[in-house]
């Protein structure tokens, strides 16, 4: 297990600066705010932890070696080779379970019809009968109407990390309960948040997955994440964000057709990832 493409100097770095450029561009934003709160592109960086440093942070993945890559030898992760600086094998023999976890999620994901038919109701269940809200934002329809609105539709939550924030009064509602230990088993790929999520399988599993990947999936976590907030009971238009008014049958075929275009690229970033994860799971097991 030792790696495979030597990269010269003025190769790696090229990447290197192309994928800052790229990350800088799409954060910017965000880190220019001053510390500001921003209740839909704080998730990114707050439920997923890895900070817009780590991201800028460039990675060639498993199996590739920098030439002179002296920046990276004392990185976590990496080792030094007679040729340069790898992603070093023990750190992949080290993280084989969850190499093995991720490629398992995935492939079983990928291995189901999606369900285009949840509307983003995890948001309004996640401020049922409650007093308090998650974000500092007014709710679009009040309390009273947003709580209608969970009243009259059936919830089809298939995603734990969105069920456990559901409010007690809520948690009866979903059509059935979730469970961490389900999750595999259970997880679908029209889902908004499995999508998302995709972003967060590749940082964990950092340096061993390639950077451009990461990237790929943080943009459709960004893109997903707007969705889930326009389609949510906040009123955002002060932002800038119009409501996808899913209380509507309107609102409801807008959601789907833009569920569906992010769980379409989503295939592809999850087939992309699961070869990748088995790869390495082979390699960690030799």
């Amino acid at each position: 297990m030792t790696g495979t493409t030597v990269l010269a100097r003025s190769q790696w770095q090229s990447l290197r600066d192309r994928h800052r450029d790229r990350v800088d561009t799409l954060i910017g934003p965000h880190r220019d705010r001053g510390g500001r709160k921003h209740p839909v592109v704080d998730f990114l960086f707050t439920y997923y932890s890895f900070r817009p440093a780590q991201l800028l942070r460039w990675h060639p993945g498993f199996g590739v070696t920098l030439e002179g890559g002296d920046e990276y030898a004392d990185r976590r992760g990496y080792h030094r080779t007679t040729a340069g600086v790898t992603v070093d094998p023990a750190f992949l023999a080290r993280r084989r379970d969850a190499v093995e976890y991720a490629a398992a999620l995935t492939a079983a994901t990928a291995g189901r019809p999606p369900r285009l038919s949840c509307f983003g109701l995890h948001e309004w269940a996640m401020v049922y009968r409650s007093d308090e809200t998650r974000h500092p934002v007014p709710l679009r329809l009040g309390a009273d109407g947003t709580d209608r609105v969970v009243e009259s539709a059936e919830i089809r939550c298939s995603h734990y990390d969105a069920f456990r924030f559901f409010t007690p009064e809520a948690v009866p509602l979903n059509i059935e309960p979730l469970t961490r230990a389900d999750q595999v088993a259970r997880e679908q790929p029209g889902c908004l948040h499995a999508n998302m999520d995709l972003y967060k399988l590749c940082y964990k599993l950092s340096p061993l997955i390639d950077s451009d990947l990461t990237v790929d999936c943080f943009e459709l976590a960004w893109d997903a994440r707007e969705l889930d907030m326009r389609a949510s009971p906040y009123d955002l238009r002060d932002l800038g964000y119009e409501p996808v008014p899913i209380e509507t049958p309107q609102g409801r075929a807008a959601y789907v057709r833009e569920q569906s275009a992010l769980a379409e690229r989503a295939a592809v970033l999850r087939e992309r990832l699961t070869r990748q994860c088995r790869a390495l799971a082979t390699l960690a097991r030799a």
